[in-house]
């Protein structure tokens, strides 16, 4: 067995580093290196044998608890290890070789679990579930509840038979990691506070990406970006409660910045009820329902910058019914739409660009191929200080389609572009109900609506 030292050594003086993993260089040797300075313990040198076909749990267990009450780090040299329900207790901190220090759990109630901790790391490591039973006790292969600062760093989390990661509670950072295959979802974050979700890869999972919910609504300020987030399905079907590449539900405060986001059965990313959300310069592909959803009880999303592909609806920001309201939805690119969703519709259906309902601007996006509506303003008498400015739309049957139903508020339809919309470009709706007679024109007789300087082409 080559020692850990002999390994750090070879692999300084050979430039081995970068054969370990793709972009994973500098850093993983890093902190193999620091934790070596440290006087870590190694898990091969002291009874944890890698490869053996027996569980390994109880001896691997002894060297986290020693390790942690000496606050130094455990390494764990490449090879398999057969473990169930480790307890991870304050200041465990785990590390390894990428893609060669595995974690396999056997199967026996639980893999990791950490309680009222202050902080827990987890480093270089490969933790497979191999879709084997969870206890009814047990939510996810890593299960953190009430840890200040949870760091999972260069990880790959694979095969849960629940939930990849769930954090309640907690704070940190889990970044530059790899969850594939959870038969729920990749992350799960519940209560949290202060926490960053960044770099990661998930994908191939049966009802979601990332979460970020509450039990109560409230202040979040958990940060999602420069993810990747792929094959995302709804297995347990809904309308919408599952089958999204980032959820966001009564999470206020919270930024998702620079995701790609493809093949999601519903959404690419959708907040319910959450406030003072920032869905800003995502790339989102072939959402199975609405690509982009602010919806329910909010107030407060700013939407901009986001290129949308292929979905049924592209952005809807709606609800006002329900008290959601005050956004800005500006830039964005949106495209290829269809009339086909994943469930029978039962209100407006599919196919329309941006929708929006109350007190927001839409500004500056050009949307191209909407097979019903381009622009939505308002939904029956759900509509209040609607603005929509400098807007391209393009090969839509109808342009910019407007309440007009008695009870409707104010809306401002100026400067904007409509190019083959061939049943009118701006058109008045009772519901569904096409009113007759294009508006384009100003004059009209809804006193609601100031409609001036559009151009048909």
């Amino acid at each position: 067995m080559v020692s850990r030292r002999g390994f750090l050594t070879v692999m300084a003086g050979s430039g081995l580093a970068a054969g370990l993993g793709a972009g994973v260089r500098a850093a993983p040797l890093t902190l193999v290196a620091t934790a070596d300075l440290r006087g870590s313990i190694d898990a091969g040198k002291n009874g944890v044998i890698p490869g053996a076909a027996d569980d390994q749990s109880r001896r691997l267990q002894a060297i986290i608890t020693r390790a942690a009450k000496s606050d130094v780090p455990v390494f764990l040299p490449p090879g398999d290890y057969r473990v169930s329900n480790l307890s991870l207790p304050n200041g465990t901190r785990i590390t390894g070789v990428p893609g060669a220090s595995r974690l396999l759990y056997s199967g026996d109630g639980h893999l990791m679990v950490a309680d009222g901790a202050a902080r827990i790391e987890l480093s270089n490591l490969v933790i497979d579930g191999g879709n084997r039973w969870l206890a009814d006790y047990a939510p996810a292969l890593l299960h953190f509840r009430g840890v200040k600062e949870v760091l999972i760093d260069n990880c790959d989390i694979l095969g849960a038979r629940k939930f990849a990661v769930q954090l309640e509670r907690c704070g940190g950072r889990i970044e530059r990691s790899r969850m594939s295959g959870a038969a729920q979802s990749g992350i799960y974050a519940v209560e949290s506070k202060d926490l960053s979700i960044t770099g990661n890869l998930v994908s191939d999972c049966g009802n979601g990406g990332i979460l970020v919910h509450r039990w109560t609504k409230g202040a979040d300020g958990t940060m999602i970006s420069g993810n990747r987030i792929q094959r995302i399905a709804a297995t347990d079907g809904g309308t919408g409660q599952n089958g999204n590449g980032i959820n966001l539900f009564r999470a206020d405060n919270v930024m998702v910045s620079g995701n790609h986001v493809s093949d999601c059965a519903f959404s690419a990313i959708r907040a319910n009820a959450a406030s003072n959300v920032q869905i800003a310069n995502n790339q989102c592909l072939k959402s199975g329902e609405t690509a982009i959803y602010s919806e329910f009880g909010f107030e407060g999303a700013l939407v901009s910058g986001n290129l949308i592909d292929g979905a049924a609806n592209g952005i809807l920001v709606v609800n006002f019914d329900e008290g959601g309201r005050l956004a800005t939805v500006s830039n964005n690119v949106v495209r290829n739409l269809s009339l086909t969703g994943p469930y029978v519709h039962d209100g407006a259906g599919f196919g329309f660009g941006i929708s929006v309902e109350a007190d927001t601007v839409v500004s500056g996006n050009v949307i191209e191929n909407a097979p019903r509506w381009g622009l939505v303003l308002g939904w029956g008498p759900f509509l209040r200080n609607l603005v929509a400015t400098g807007n391209i739309v393009r090969n839509a049957p109808v342009g910019c389609a407007v309440s007009v139903v008695e009870g409707s508020g104010a809306a401002l339809i100026s400067g904007n572009l409509f190019d083959r919309t061939p049943e009118g470009a701006v058109i008045g709706f009772r519901w569904k109900d096409k009113e007759p007679g294009e508006l384009i024109g100003g004059g009209t007789a809804f006193k609601h609506l100031t409609i001036e300087q559009n151009r048909v082409s």
